[in-house]
């Protein structure tokens, strides 16, 4: 595509900012507004201890308008949000010193890649990998499309949900794989995933996710909070 080509469709079509839709100025697609203003982990907060994996880091937390992004960015067909979460994401890894020898992902069913025609957790992984100079591989696939995590109810049922839904498609020895996914709540997924990564050969395992629930406020769905958590797919 042409540079006129690019400039007529951005008059058409400005860029918005993936966080709270505003118009923006060239292609970063985040306004000075929500840079300052995004609800940001601090380099603790980032870190969170999760079964399987060494550690995992997520820069933002899950709510508000980093919420609603990510729900149109995995169900509204917004796929270009994936660089500047990607940026956020790489510059967290950057600040927690996190050195993985590869970069992978969380992958979807086949059924659930047909119907949202791209792999969410794929992009984020290349991007990230491409951002920070390291390889990017497939190193898992689901072998059986579970309920989405969405729809359960609690902790147990997540962990239930997602046992022997993976399968490794490589082997390791001794390399420290990192782990994308885009949001990490009980964080069911990303430990059973991690697990499967292990038997495999990989050690250790790190996750990074773009965001993280906010601690001591319940990922479910109740009646005094009204919210729906769409993470962990």
């Amino acid at each position: 595509m042409t540079a006129f080509a690019d400039s007529l469709l951005d008059l058409l079509y400005p860029p918005k900012c993936a966080f709270c839709r505003k118009p923006v100025r060239g292609k970063r697609m985040i306004c000075p507004t929500c840079e300052r203003d995004l609800p940001m982990a601090d380099p603790e907060a980032q870190r969170r201890v999760i079964p399987n994996l060494a550690v995992c880091i997520s820069p933002l937390y899950y709510t508000g308008d980093v919420r609603m992004s990510l729900h149109r960015y995995k169900f509204q067909g917004a796929a270009a949000y994936y660089r500047i979460y990607a940026e956020l994401m790489a510059e967290c890894l950057t600040e927690q010193k996190l050195e993985p020898d590869l970069v992978t992902w969380v992958p979807l069913s086949r059924k659930r890649l047909r119907s949202r025609g791209y792999d969410q957790a794929k992009l984020l992984a290349a991007e990230v990998a491409r951002r920070c100079g390291l390889p990017c591989e497939k190193t898992l696939e689901k072998i059986r499309n579970n309920p989405a995590q969405s729809g359960t109810a609690n902790a147990e049922e997540r962990q239930k949900n997602v046992q022997g839904v993976y399968r490794a498609v490589t082997s390791f020895a001794g390399e420290h794989v990192l782990l994308v996914d885009d949001i990490v709540t009980t964080g069911s997924t990303l430990s059973e995933a991690a697990a499967v990564l292990i038997h495999a050969g990989a050690d250790p395992v790190s996750g990074l996710t773009l965001a993280r629930t906010i601690p001591n406020h319940s990922p479910f769905r109740t009646e005094l909070n009204g919210d729906f958590v769409y993470a962990d797919f």
